[in-house]
């Protein structure tokens, strides 16, 4: 009986194996791919095999040299502007209405909480041509600064994890805080938020992946303002008709470079998702 046991779930435990190494290998083909193909030294469009016959580094550098007709570090350095100063203040804006939700009792304050959730519930794109005649009306269309609005002014909507986060902090921190004589604000900046690295780290990655990756709005807005463009924008002009057959590897290559500081930004954060909560609050 034992032995019949320990045999199924051998062959079980096999059977998973396998399928999670075919799915592991599916996900992995296309990053590999890319990255192989964005050194490719032969051809100028695609090719009809799958690994590279030579290599050079001559895509990258043809990237941020060859810059007259499709500018790419000016894009590069436009979507680092833009999603930085997007995360910052979303970052803030959802930190702080959560925290309000999570600790403040106002009146209507379920009420506020029913409708943000509500409105989260509607897709963006149905309000993106309202938001570009508003832009156009306030003379912001085609402007890196209209991006920074759009993904940071209705960022508070986004407080329902964060909320849920600080729930979980023991209130008799902040009634202990308000006893030795701390303000709302103190108690905000020097004890809720040094406890809830994880949740601050959560909305950092996402406040700045959005604006990194997002290609519909940046596109409604910038329009045909080549100078204005992300990279995502960029990379779209690179594979179309017109450009496709020179500036193909460039693409894979740019694709690549997008990658990078999402990677370092999580690399340099991930190790704060398993510090404890209120480890630091209950000591001493």
């Amino acid at each position: 009986m034992i032995k019949s046991y320990k045999a199924r779930r051998i062959i079980s435990n096999t059977i998973i194996y396998i399928v999670l190494a075919v799915l592991g290998i599916i996900w992995v083909s296309p990053l590999v791919y890319l990255v192989l193909h964005s050194f490719r030294a032969e051809g100028l469009a695609t090719v009809p095999y799958l690994i590279p016959h030579s290599y050079s580094f001559d895509n990258y550098i043809n990237l941020f040299v060859n810059t007259g007709t499709l500018n790419f570090p000016r894009w590069y350095l436009n979507t680092f502007v833009v999603a930085c100063c997007a995360c910052v203040i979303s970052t803030l804006s959802v930190l702080m209405v959560s925290y309000a939700f999570s600790r403040l009792r106002f009146k209507s304050r379920k009420k506020f909480i029913n409708v943000g959730m509500i409105l989260g519930m509607f897709p963006g794109f149905m309000t993106m041509i309202a938001i570009y005649y508003l832009l156009k009306a306030m003379n912001l269309s085609q402007t890196l600064v209209a991006l920074v609005i759009c993904y940071s002014a209705g960022a508070g909507l986004g407080f329902q994890i964060s909320k849920g986060f600080f729930d979980t902090i023991p209130r008799a921190l902040d009634e202990a805080a308000t006893v030795d004589g701390a303000t709302r604000n103190q108690i905000f900046w020097k004890i809720i938020l040094p406890m809830s690295k994880p949740i601050v780290v959560y909305t950092v990655l996402t406040s700045f992946i959005g604006p990194w990756t997002d290609f519909i709005l940046c596109k409604l807005i910038m329009g045909d303002n080549r100078d204005n463009y992300t990279v995502a924008i960029g990379l779209q002009l690179m594979v179309s008709n017109e450009f496709k057959v020179n500036y193909f590897k460039q693409f894979m290559a740019g694709s690549v470079l997008v990658a990078v500081p999402i990677t370092v930004l999580f690399l340099m954060m991930q190790k704060y998702y398993v510090e404890g909560v209120t480890a630091g609050g209950v000591k001493g």
